[in-house]
């Protein structure tokens, strides 16, 4: 079984680099690995009295900061890819997913807490008291209760049933839905204009029993005048507009 020591209170080396550099205020995508290394190493002396297994993990850490410090005090190469990885990036990395378990820990550890105030049980009423109710005394509920108090609630509620009454509204219609066939139309239509060669397209309109008929029978002339079946004349303008069919009896 694994067990984890916690060594004053980090516990670990990146729980102690996370540590320093919250306290220095330090970004963490740009650490300052010299002054980062030397602080670090003076909590490693003042720990040198722990257990020399718990703090194997922070030496190496140690070791692997001082790699670090080596590489940037040392002169860069001059190279074409001037793209060279920082020498802090896998470091950083591995602080940034360190900081975010630890973050998750705590959210878990808060939920843990919370879970523990919550109590939970079982209702033990016996059935013969949670069937109980309450006599009630209806002479005594209905002494005060006059004929004039009666009329008084009828009318609130009568009135309040008329408020919710749009004036507007309340005087329109009913308004159903017209079912009417654009195939329909255009065939009553061919069979119209080859039985009247011409015909009048204002008379034609009217004669429509509703707005919606009137709609589809205006879409169908203009289906007819574009496929060639009818032409449209007017002889002057605001004149009513005639319609000469184009097709055979």
């Amino acid at each position: 079984m694994d067990l984890n020591f916690k060594l004053q209170q980090f516990e670990g080396p990146l729980d102690l680099l996370l540590h320093l550099i919250d306290k220095n205020k330090i970004d963490i995508y740009d650490i300052p690995i010299v002054e980062i290394t030397a602080q670090y190493m003076d909590y490693l002396n003042a720990m040198r009295e722990a257990n020399l297994d718990i703090m194997s993990e922070f030496l190496v850490m140690a070791a692997t900061l001082l790699k670090i410090k080596s590489k940037m005090l040392l002169p860069a190469e001059e190279t074409e890819d001037d793209d060279e990885e920082d020498p802090r990036a896998e470091l950083v990395r591995q602080l940034i997913e360190y900081k975010m378990y630890k973050c998750m820990s705590y959210e878990l550890r808060d939920r843990q807490v919370d879970a523990e105030n919550i109590m939970f049980k079982v209702p033990t009423i016996p059935e013969e008291v949670s069937k109980y109710e309450a006599p009630v005394d209806l002479e005594e509920l209905m002494s005060e209760v006059t004929l004039k108090k009666l009329n008084d609630i009828f009318n609130m509620v009568i009135k309040r049933q008329e408020n919710r009454i749009d004036p507007v509204r309340s005087k329109f219609g009913k308004i159903e839905k017209e079912e009417i066939s654009l195939d329909d139309k255009m065939q009553f239509m061919l069979d119209y204009a080859r039985h009247n060669r011409t015909f009048s397209f204002r008379q034609l309109l009217e004669g429509q029993r509703s707005k919606m008929e009137t709609i589809v029978t205006f879409l169908v002339i203009l289906e007819m005048m574009k496929a060639g079946q009818i032409l449209i004349v007017q002889e002057n303008t605001f004149d009513d507009i005639k319609i000469e069919s184009k097709m055979a009896a």
